[in-house]
């Protein structure tokens, strides 16, 4: 049985689908900052940051806070998880298949070999 729910996986691909989430992302990676911390390196407006925090809020990857005028935000790490998940469930699926193929090169390889010395 899978651990994550694929509405969460959605969600969270969908935030992390666009580089400037990503971006953010990865600088709250490196803990808390203010939207102006995070709005100064990149090359648009303070309303289009503030809508790519609003989807990665929306997913659950980030959490904010406000204090006074200053709005602080950070990441929720455990929420990357449910891309662990997924990828964890695609990863066993294809060892299955990859082991099954292993089995069957074997196989044809024995029955070549038996071939050949008979």
């Amino acid at each position: 049985m899978l651990k994550y729910r694929e509405a969460d996986a959605d969600a969270v691909f969908h935030a992390l689908s666009d580089p400037t989430r990503r971006n953010l992302v990865e600088r709250l990676g490196r803990g808390p900052a203010s939207v102006s911390e995070l709005a100064a390196p990149l090359p648009m407006s303070m309303p289009a940051v503030v809508q790519h925090l609003a989807v990665l809020e929306a997913s659950g990857l980030v959490e904010s806070q406000k204090v006074g005028r200053v709005r602080t935000c950070r990441l929720v790490v455990k929420r990357l998880d449910t891309v662990q998940d997924w990828i964890d469930a695609r990863r066993a699926a294809w060892e299955r298949r990859l082991d099954r193929l292993g089995d069957y090169l074997a196989e044809q390889e024995k029955q070549t070999t038996k071939k050949e010395t008979s």
